[in-house]
């Protein structure tokens, strides 16, 4: 696999924490995210000097230096990925200046995003860039899910118990199906988080979807685990072995923040999640899991969704995130990674040629310690409404406050969560403008708090429903008639979905 060669051919390796800091402090080669927003990086610019976020939506207002923005909208066709947002911000006059002003003679400049296709490896190259993530080809093999499927199983990493086939009816489904019971999901091997995964009890249910599953060359049809945990785990991997965070619980499917019944839609990390015995699982497949990403040829952070059978603590893989995901940001914040540095230096060493020795093992089982530890949990606020409405005033980004009425006061602008002061503070980032055309799945924003927001049977605590309604309550929008010209302007700000 092609890996920069930024690093000097003499250079010795990075043998301690305190080494990677100094490196990353000291850094000259300028390194960009570039993405619709800048969720998932926020607060990497306190390690990494010359790190850019390169951002569609400027969600902190031109409060920070680091973030970047391209000031005129230019011509583009509508935006219905986070691929074509990367693809017209690469393209736009004001982030080629930028690149090109800050490029080193002879070294090329790096850069990462959360998704990218085969349009956005030409343009970055055409801006002598080189991503540090694994070639689209790459990267879709084995972000496809049922490939997903056959790389636990050369991992020796269970599964839901589930079979996988090309499917032409319910008729069909039934006798293929016949040891996984009658209650089944079905997912097909790509798409966006609980907008392709379907329940599926009778020929009823089935026939809401059969033309979403019957269309796919195959699909991923598996036993439904009815009293279920869902967590996440993210991971590195590197030429040193894989790196782990702590286990993450995942807030699924909740009817105040997502449209989407399979949906995720947020997470707690806390040091005594699920017992330890399950803790203990989900590291050993994590590492599983990575070392057979390394012999497919796949280098950097990648993130495990794990399925908790409370029934019997079984535990299974659930699927596959090849790349930063919706848990990088709390992993690049919390405690462990002030203690030492965020698991994303070790994907950009990787990625960097950066020689580095570390026994990753002893520090994954130091980050999981309760020392290293603190409490967070964030909510993915959605439109839930099956309406179409454009946004006419937006909750600004920064450290809100909780007063005893339960309505929010504002307490100071902040670009990370680390200022917050109590669980009656949080962070929010705010991803809309006004102008912003909402339908339904689209996010608003953002919601980082201390402490946890699922009660212990896994339900929204009336903590988190409070900040909820707060929030949504900041927010004002209109009804769009479609009978009217939507202005050029807010059409240029629709994104549908993403960060």
């Amino acid at each position: 696999m092609k890996q920069l060669t930024n690093a000097k051919p003499q250079q010795k390796p990075l043998t301690s924490i305190d080494e990677i800091r100094d490196f990353f402090k000291n850094n000259t080669t300028p390194i960009y995210s570039i993405g619709p927003s800048s969720f998932n990086l926020i607060g990497l610019e306190k390690w990494i000097s010359n790190f850019t976020l390169i951002t569609y939506i400027d969600c902190f207002d031109g409060q920070c230096e680091h973030v970047f923005s391209p000031k005129k909208v230019i011509n583009h066709d509508e935006f219905r990925s986070v691929e074509d947002v990367n693809n017209y911000l690469l393209t736009h006059p004001e982030v080629i200046d930028l690149i090109k002003k800050n490029e080193k003679p002879g070294e090329k400049s790096v850069v990462v995003f959360s998704m990218f296709d085969s349009k956005t490896e030409i343009l970055a190259k055409q801006l002598n860039l080189e991503i540090c993530l694994p070639n689209i080809k790459l990267r879709t093999h084995v972000d496809d899910k049922i490939n997903t499927t056959y790389i636990a199983e050369r991992a020796g990493v269970p599964c839901v118990p589930n079979i996988t086939a090309k499917v032409n009816s319910y008729s069909h489904i039934k006798p293929l199906s016949s040891s996984l019971g009658t209650d089944l999901v079905i997912q097909t091997p790509f798409g966006q988080s609980g907008q392709t995964t379907f329940f599926i009890s009778n020929e009823a249910d089935y026939n809401k979807h059969a033309a979403e599953i019957e269309k796919e060359q195959i699909v991923k049809i598996m036993k439904r685990i009815d009293s279920h945990s869902s967590t996440a785990m993210e991971s590195c991997v590197t030429n040193q072995g894989v790196l782990s965070t702590p286990l993450h619980t995942e807030l699924i499917g909740f009817e105040e923040l997502t449209a989407y019944r399979g949906g995720w839609c947020g997470n707690e990390i806390y040091h005594d999640v699920c017992s330890k015995n399950i803790r203990e699982k989900t590291k050993i497949y994590s590492q599983k899991f990575g070392d057979q990403l390394w012999k497919e040829g796949y280098r950097g952070c990648f993130s495990l969704d794990f399925l908790i059978d409370r029934a019997n603590d079984e535990v299974y893989l659930g699927e596959l995130n090849p790349r930063l995901s919706g848990i990088t940001n709390i992993n690049n914040n919390a405690k462990f990674a002030n203690t030492d540095v965020p698991i994303f230096l070790f994907h950009l060493l990787e990625w960097m040629s950066i020689p580095f020795k570390l026994d990753l093992k002893l520090l994954t089982d130091k980050w999981a310690s309760e020392a290293c530890m603190d409490e967070w949990s964030q909510m993915i606020i959605k439109h839930t409404l099956d309406t179409v409405e454009m946004i006419t005033d937006t909750a600004d980004s920064g450290i809100w406050k909780m007063k005893v009425d339960s309505n929010l006061s504002y307490k100071k602008f902040a670009s990370n969560q680390n200022e917050i002061n109590g669980e009656n503070e949080a962070f929010y980032i705010n991803i809309t403008q006004p102008g912003t055309i909402m339908t339904e799945g689209n996010n608003l924003g953002v919601l980082i708090l201390r402490g946890r927001l699922m009660t212990d049977n896994h339900e929204l605590s009336m903590r988190a429903k409070k900040w909820i309604n707060a929030i949504r309550s900041l927010y004002r929008s209109e009804i769009v008639n479609f009978n009217e010209e939507i202005n050029t302007k807010a059409e240029d700000k629709e994104i549908k979905g993403m960060f």
